[in-house]
């Protein structure tokens, strides 16, 4: 892919559901706790001010979610989380793991081809095949069911997923990566019984994340050899990490409180996708999904391209889920969804957040617009 020699400071960024900017109160944050040298599982004063510095945190996570402190396991990102989770709320094999055909890879990775459950053409999952599958199959399992799709925003009805689970006796994992400084989370309300968080996806460090327990849950530890996390997951914990995340979940709120001015960036520039290019499509449009998030086709021009084009216009956005080793391939959630596979390969994916302006939708059209010309010629 050729290279934008557009700088960093100049970049139109609109991939926010890839990874967000630091906060400025993070970095403030993460200078603070590199301080704290100790190990948080030592007992003299410099492993107290750095375990002090971890539960402060866990702290301030827990109450984004409104969990409890202590059912809070730090890990290294979402994707450790959603491990731990699949592979620890139930010990039992695999084949009892089932979720939704466009879940994340790092919930795709543990689940069997006959473990998928079908979504509809929006991407929102068939709860019809959902019960018959939970009646086939042998107790326990574990449902995994995003809150919101990476790709396309659509969100899940988590609740009528979790009153299943409760008829058939499952335990249901909630992706909800996506969710922070978008939607607010309650993981009382959702009644799942756990939750994965992701601390770069609202405004903290890459490389830290966590799962949350529902009151009264436990998980078995996958990473063995320590007691750390109170026997859940095993490794000291990364306290400049977990210390930003705990900085990012205090400005939830403050992030949360854009999310309207957001939607109606992401809406602007839908409307003038379409009225440039009245063929393309935006997928589960009209459905309940993320405010900042818009998942666009445009037929005849390839993803590649378009991302091409873009980026040496000092525009940022992606095709499809970020974590798949830089390639673009036809995405698994549009072909879940019944999308046929060129369709699949002309979409990208814009994302905003609490940085842009409608200056950024401006230069996003501006320099969409050649492609929506060659669609159509």
């Amino acid at each position: 892919m050729a290279h934008s020699s557009v700088s960093e400071n100049s970049l139109c960024y609109l991939d926010y559901n890839a990874t967000t900017p630091v906060l400025a109160e993070v970095a403030d944050a993460v200078i603070a706790a590199m301080g704290r040298f100790g190990n948080p599982s030592s007992v003299h004063a410099a492993g107290r001010h750095a375990r002090s510095a971890v539960e402060d945190a866990r702290e301030a996570v827990a109450a984004m979610v409104n969990g409890a402190a202590q059912q809070v396991v730090f890990t290294s990102g979402g994707t450790e989380a959603n491990a731990l989770a699949l592979r620890g709320l139930v010990s039992t094999s695999r084949t009892n793991v089932i979720a939704t055909a466009v879940e994340h890879p790092s919930v795709l990775a543990h689940v069997g081809a006959e473990g998928l459950i079908p979504v509809d053409d929006d991407g929102i999952v068939n709860l019809t095949a959902l019960e018959e599958m939970l009646k086939l199959r042998p107790a326990p399992v574990l449902i995994a069911l995003m809150l919101a799709n990476n790709e396309t925003g659509v969100l899940q009805p988590v609740g009528a997923v979790v009153d299943l689970a409760r008829k058939y006796g499952a335990l249901v994992h909630c992706d909800a990566v996506q969710g922070p400084g978008k939607v607010a989370l309650d993981i009382q309300a959702l009644g799942v019984d756990s939750i994965s968080l992701s601390a770069h996806k609202c405004g903290g460090l890459k490389g830290v994340g966590a799962l949350v327990l529902r009151k009264g849950g436990d998980v078995a530890a996958d990473m063995l050899g320590g007691g750390q996390e109170r026997r859940r997951r095993a490794g000291t914990e990364n306290v400049p990490g977990i210390v930003a995340f705990g900085a990012a979940a205090r400005a939830h709120g403050r992030i949360l409180s854009e999310a309207a001015r957001v939607q109606r960036l992401r809406d602007a520039l839908e409307a003038g996708a379409l009225a440039m290019a009245p063929q393309a499509k935006i997928f589960a449009n009209g459905k309940p999904r993320l405010g900042n998030t818009a998942c666009i086709a445009l037929p005849g021009i390839s993803s590649e391209t378009q991302l091409m084009r873009l980026d040496l216009a000092g525009v940022a956005v992606s095709a499809g889920s970020a974590c798949s080793s830089g390639k673009i391939a036809a995405s698994h959630v549009l072909l879940a969804m019944g999308v046929p596979a060129e369709e699949a390969k002309s979409a990208i994916r814009v994302s905003f957040g609490w940085e842009n302006t409608e200056n950024d939708v401006s230069r996003f059209l501006e320099a969409w617009r050649p492609l929506a010309a060659s669609a159509a010629a």
